[in-house]
């Protein structure tokens, strides 16, 4: 995006039909608003099924080939948006036989029928297309492709593009509000490579004599940036897991130096971790699919049904603990922290990149459940206390909407310390398992708001939890609770941002815990010893006047 500052922000939202203005200095471009909002030419029709179907140049780091978007249109439309990076041409659009017209505007492309295609009436359309793809300098944090080799000098190939956009390698609806009901990946490779992609290997074929065509079909719902092509000399091992819908399927894709590792480490993690993900979120959601595991050279990305690994079979994150506890390194992080996203992420997925807290903070919680798991409670509360050290509190958690921008990198660590605290909260850990597994029952498979997941957690919770959702996503501050002795009573409030907050807390008295409701007033109390919040459970400021 175009950042720029003070008077040229003004400018700019006044000359250049900018719709979102809203962090103070900083101005986005109109590619970022047609990238980002979902505007009447792109809300008007709802893509039903995709059947993308390319062929990969490796040699010319090339891609070419087609989509077909199978959509149903939501109100009468003549023209509409879909996305397709600049760097990409389109040969053609065909529709009933004919080429249509298209204009495209930075990495927009508008598309215009012959005649009006009314409402609730299907339709579809053939975008061919062809080009270099962008490549990724540091996936899966810069989007785009990877073309490596594995020890053996034999291509190992895959892409990333969450945020990014899924547009920079093939054409669609890059918005993150619509997830089509299915879609059929082809993708043809030179012979004597391997493509995984998503859900189930439904054929191979054999296209000429040089190159081989995979097809993986997606029977579930799913997200452009979850798409994704893995291409090497895989070696494939496989195991099932008795889950709670029956039996799933674990397949494993690892290149065939590291096949005795994989099996050694995919062996201790992965059953372990659906035993703890199903007590607590509900079943896996992709079961028709598959669980899938594959090696790729870069660190890990939450793709649906086809989990990207690259941790060097490790424990820790690359041999690191992010918690600085030690109880991060009894565990591969990417294997667990990527495959929480299928629940968080890919089973429920917000439908603006803005609210991707929902995402990441739900997910980092996810790892604290299985150190709980393995080592008890007291410890999941400590590695997620740990994980704070690497807060920054630069900025909100929420990004600005409609631009497709993310907030704060602390959606991570200080979003899962506010799915901690309400869970501490809630106090309750048989409602708080409900809850979890309610969330994704009624999101899942959907995709939804921050609006929507707070108001569901205030229902079942019967808390309003509004306050403390507002201070921590949408301010960089955390909140300060202040206190003073005065003789035997101590006096405390709470100084936020968020007006009349009111977060009941726990502290210390004596040897118990107890309750208190600090509001933006001073209150007071009579405690047996010193003034002692439960700073392992609640993260907050204290301060002494």
């Amino acid at each position: 995006m175009l950042k720029k500052y003070a008077l040229t922000a003004v400018l700019a939202c006044l000359i250049t039909s900018v719709s979102f203005c809203q962090k103070p200095g900083v101005i986005y471009s109109r590619a970022d608003t047609l990238r980002g909002t979902l505007s009447d030419l792109r809300s008007s029709y709802d893509v039903q099924y995709y059947h993308l179907n390319i062929q990969l140049d490796i040699e010319n780091k090339f891609i070419s080939g087609s989509n077909l978007f199978k959509f149903k249109a939501t109100t009468d439309l003549k023209r509409l948006q879909f996305d397709l990076f600049a760097n990409l041409q389109i040969q053609k659009i065909s529709y009933h036989g004919q080429e249509l017209p298209f204009k495209r505007e930075f990495n927009a492309v508008f598309l215009d029928f012959p005649s009006t295609i009314k409402k609730d009436s299907q339709d579809e359309f053939t975008v061919f297309y062809s080009g270099n793809p962008s490549i990724a300098v540091r996936p899966p944090w810069d989007g785009g492709f990877t073309f490596s080799k594995d020890t053996q000098g034999k291509p190992w190939v895959a892409v990333s593009c969450q945020g990014f956009g899924a547009s920079s390698w093939w054409p669609n609806k890059d918005h993150q509000s619509d997830e089509v009901d299915s879609m059929l990946i082809s993708i043809t490779v030179p012979k004597g490579l391997m493509d995984v992609s998503n859900g189930r290997l439904r054929s191979i074929q054999n296209v000429d004599s040089d190159h081989t065509r995979f097809n993986w079909f997606v029977s579930y719902p799913i997200n452009n940036y979850n798409v994704t092509l893995n291409v090497a000399d895989y070696a494939h091992f496989d195991d099932s897991y008795a889950g709670e819908n029956g039996n799933l399927t674990l397949d494993f894709y690892v290149l065939k130096e590291n096949l005795e590792k994989a099996k050694k480490q995919f062996n201790a993690n992965v059953k372990p971790m659906f035993n703890v993900f199903e007590n607590w979120f509900g079943a896996y959601p992709f079961y028709r699919d598959g669980y899938k595991l594959i090696e790729t050279p870069y660190l890990g990305m939450e793709h649906q049904s086809a989990v990207a690994y690259g941790n060097k079979y490790l424990n820790g994150y690359m041999g690191r603990d992010l918690s600085g506890t030690g109880l991060g390194l009894k565990w591969d992080y990417i294997i667990i922290h990527e495959t929480g996203h299928e629940w968080f992420g890919n089973n429920i997925t917000s439908k603006d990149i803005a609210d991707m807290w929902i995402h990441e903070g739900f997910t980092m919680y996810s790892e604290a459940l299985y150190v709980e798991s393995r080592d008890g409670k007291d410890a999941g509360a400590k590695y997620i206390a740990g994980v704070r050290r690497n807060i920054q509190n630069d900025k909100p958690i929420l990004g600005p909407y409609g631009v497709n921008t993310e907030g704060s990198g602390d959606m991570y660590y200080k979003g899962a310390n506010l799915i901690h605290m309400t869970r501490t909260l809630i106090d309750d850990d048989q409602k708080w398992r409900e809850i979890l597994r309610g969330l994704n029952s009624e999101f899942g498979l959907k995709t939804t708001t921050t609006e929507d997941v707070v108001n569901f957690l205030n229902k079942k919770s019967g808390k309003d939890l509004t306050k403390l959702f507002d201070q921590y996503l949408r301010y960089a501050n955390i909140p300060v609770l202040e206190f003073k002795t005065d003789g035997k009573q101590t006096h405390y409030r709470w100084k936020a941002d968020v007006k009349n907050f009111d977060m009941p807390i726990r502290i210390k008295n004596g040897r118990k815990y107890q309750w208190i409701k600090p509001e933006s007033e001073w209150k007071k109390i009579r405690l047996e010893s010193v003034f002692t919040p439960d700073l392992e459970n609640f993260y907050i400021k204290v301060q002494e006047l």
